[in-house]
């Protein structure tokens, strides 16, 4: 096989940047530019001891795809051995690695041996003597037995140091800026804005968590995750999170949902040393075994007992190369996950790995649904209203189906701006008086149950259609609607869903308590010869489109009651509206793989006329107070931007001016100039806040131009 080619320095300009490639939520795929290629994120740094190199750099690169490692330039900096070579010849060729090179500072050396010989603008100025890509500043360890006035001390004395950190670092390498704050939720997020802020000619490329070994030795994971959050609430989105020290595979997925992007471990080593295995579960001592419970390359053709009868050195090194391959293996599960919108899915699975894990889980299902104002709330805030709450594929129901962030951001996008109808197919108007509520029934309901519904509505016109889920009742208007329509699991979860009366609490959330409900649990026939049929699907279909732009783009149901008016639908051939258009012109398709909504051009002129002002400029306090129904989000960009981005070009980030903050991830927003004259229609693939720190990448994927000739 061919040798892995080197890595393509970046362009000078993109030096150091970070791009959202792909999210789901909280949870990204990046690239992190470097002159010595670029590193894709969420990735593992696998630690390598210049004294003991149990896998060669280089065959981490050519084999194991490893873009990026992480060595301890105080390590080097203290052995002569190590030193002239790596000042001579540079860090990359000492250790024999053509991928992008991060260096530790030696802060982890003063943690365990109590002090260093080195000072903070000393260690610097040898990081980038030696040409690492990303070297460390010297911070000051916070363990989580200190006090909290010891604790203190060291967030400030850590940001004391900053300044002059980054300006011995230069432009000649990057610099990370560890967050310490011990298990003070406040201290980490002050720690994180302090040096978020730090620098002026140049600022901190990637934030790692520090100070959190001793929490992952004794699996203290609940106050592992706490951090996180806490820490993320005051980090710059732009830069990537580092946790400092982690490399098990069992912490990745939820930590990675939780918006983590690299790791650091000699996990992979340490535990081969050990006679210890990793596994995505967990870790496994070999000896007793009689085969292995997790397969790789490396094992593959060999028994524990094999292994167990070779030298020290030679099984270290067979079950090292076991590790890496799983640590690969589980980032590029999660990456993939990422993808295809189940990476809090995989965390769910994979808490159940460990008690402790599990309880760590469950703690952060207990603070997303709370949301209460604190640092903590505030990031899963962050993380619910980043996640797209529609999603292609199926759902497999779990007893944490509710808890998932797309789910809970959906339901709270009903709470929001969910409305019961206001007037009926029948042209009457006024509140609804029934509720019909369509029970065990599976979906596509509208198979199962549509013909029930219309001659339920024939006669009674002023109902309020509800269809029951493992999720609770939810409108019919979104019965297409992916999680909803595509929940896995056995038939029983459509059985018997609802008692005879529906309990309040159900239906409030919809504002619809105190309705009398009807419960449709068998299919009734259809009159084929009621000439009100079409009239009353016709309705359905508006009712459809008008809650679904309600909810999905925020705009008030009464405008789009006005403007859809003359609506008409066509339906494909099985019986799924595909094409929708006002007054003949197409304005919008729901999509059938998922339920969503696609604009045309048309369709975000009118949307566009609804409100046909500019959003705020990034970092203008807004006058206006927040609405249920703030209209259709709106992305403002320069002029440079407008020739292409109107001809159907993508936004690009550094071309945002503003954007309005209730921008979702995935659905439907509309591109303006500074005048607020359109400019094209897309998907934003970041959230308001992205757009006003990212400065590379795609910040929309545009759909449509509107200024074509």
């Amino acid at each position: 096989m061919d040798p892995r080619p080197e890595p393509e320095a970046c362009r000078p300009q993109d030096w150091g940047k970070f791009e959202i490639i792909s999210r789901d939520g909280a949870a990204r795929i990046g690239k992190f530019h470097t002159f010595h290629g670029a590193i894709t994120t969420p990735m593992l740094l696998p630690v390598v001891n210049p004294n003991l190199r149990t896998i060669e750099p280089r065959e981490m690169w050519e084999k194991y795809g490893v873009e990026a490692l992480i060595t301890n330039s105080y390590v080097i900096w203290k052995h002569e051995k190590l030193t002239n070579p790596a000042k001579s010849d540079g860090i990359h060729k000492l250790l024999d690695f053509p991928g992008a090179v991060v260096t530790d500072s030696g802060t982890f050396q003063s943690y365990v041996y109590g002090d260093v010989e080195v000072s903070p603008s000393e260690i610097v100025s040898f990081q980038r003597e030696i040409g690492v890509d990303v070297g460390t500043m010297l911070d000051v360890f916070g363990r989580p037995d200190m006090s909290r006035e010891e604790i203190e001390s060291s967030v400030d004395e850590t940001f004391r140091r900053a300044d002059d950190s980054l300006t011995e670092a230069g432009d000649k390498i990057l610099l990370n800026g560890p967050i310490q704050g011990g298990l003070h939720h406040d201290l980490r997020a002050r720690s994180a804005e302090l040096m978020g802020q730090a620098g002026t000619e140049v600022s901190f490329a990637i934030h790692p968590i520090g100070g959190i070994v001793p929490l992952m030795e004794q699996q203290r994971y609940r106050e592992l995750f706490g951090i996180i959050l806490a820490a993320r609430s005051h980090i710059p989105p732009d830069r990537p999170i580092h946790m400092f020290g982690c490399g098990h595979p069992m912490l990745f997925p939820l930590s990675i949902a939780l918006g983590v992007d690299l790791f650091d471990s000699a996990a992979y080593a340490l535990f081969a040393r050990d006679d210890r295995i990793l596994t995505p579960d967990g870790t496994v001592r070999i000896e007793g075994l009689n085969e292995w419970p997790i397969s790789s390359s490396a094992l593959f053709g060999k028994t524990p007992k094999m292994v167990l009868s070779m030298s020290k050195d030679e099984r270290s090194k067979i079950l090292a190369h076991h590790n890496l391959e799983v640590t690969q293996s589980e980032l590029a599960r999660c990456r993939e996950a990422i993808r295809n919108g189940t990476i809090w899915k995989l965390a769910e699975i994979r808490s159940h790995a460990s008690p402790r894990l599990r309880d760590a889980f469950e703690w952060v299902i207990d603070q997303l649904e709370e949301l209460e104002d604190t640092e903590v709330g505030s990031s899963l805030l962050d993380l619910m209203a980043s996640t797209n709450p529609i999603r292609r594929g199926g759902e497999s129901v779990s007893d944490d189906l509710g808890s998932r962030p797309h789910i809970l951001h959906l339901l709270a996008l009903f709470s929001l701006r969910w409305r019961a109808p206001g007037s009926w197919w029948d042209g009457s108007t006024g509140p609804p008086e029934k509720i019909l509520l369509v029970d065990n029934a599976s979906p596509p309901w509208r198979e199962s149950s549509l013909g029930s519904i219309v001659q339920y509505l024939i006669g009674t016109p002023k109902t309020v259609v509800l269809v029951s889920t493992p999720l609770g009742p939810v409108p019919y208007s979104f019965e297409d609607v992916s999680p909803l329509c595509h929940l896995d699991g056995p038939e029983i979860i459509w059985m018997d869903q609802t008692e005879p009366s529906i309990a309040p609490e159900e239906i409030s959330y919809l504002g619809l308590e105190g309705l009398p409900v009807d419960i449709l649990e068998s299919p009734m026939s259809l009159d084929e010869s009621s000439k009100d049929i079409e009239e009353v699907r016709s309705w359905l279909d508006r009712c459809s489109v008008v809650d679904k732009l309600s909810v999905f783009c925020g705009i008030h149901p009464l405008q789009l009651c006005q403007v859809s008016r003359s609506m008409e639908s066509r339906r494909s051939n099985t019986d799924r509206m595909v094409n929708v258009s006002f007054n003949g012109e197409h304005v919008l398709s729901p999509r059938l793989k998922d339920g969503g909504i696609s604009l045309t051009a048309e369709g975000a002129r009118i949307l566009h006329s609804l409100n046909p002002n500019p959003p705020e400029l990034f970092g203008k306090d807004s006058q206006e107070e927040e609405q249920d129904f703030p209209g259709i989000p709106r992305v403002m960009i320069s002029d440079d931007a407008i020739p292409f981005v109107g001809k159907g070009r993508n936004v690009m980030h550094g071309y945002v001016l503003g954007a309005d903050s209730h921008l979702t991830p995935g659905q439907p927003c509309i591109i303006v100039s500074e005048e607020g004259i359109l400019v094209a229609h897309g998907v934003p693939i970041c959230t308001s806040r992205e757009m006003a720190y990212f400065k590379k990448g795609i910040a929309i994927k545009v759909r449509d131009g509107c200024l074509k000739e």
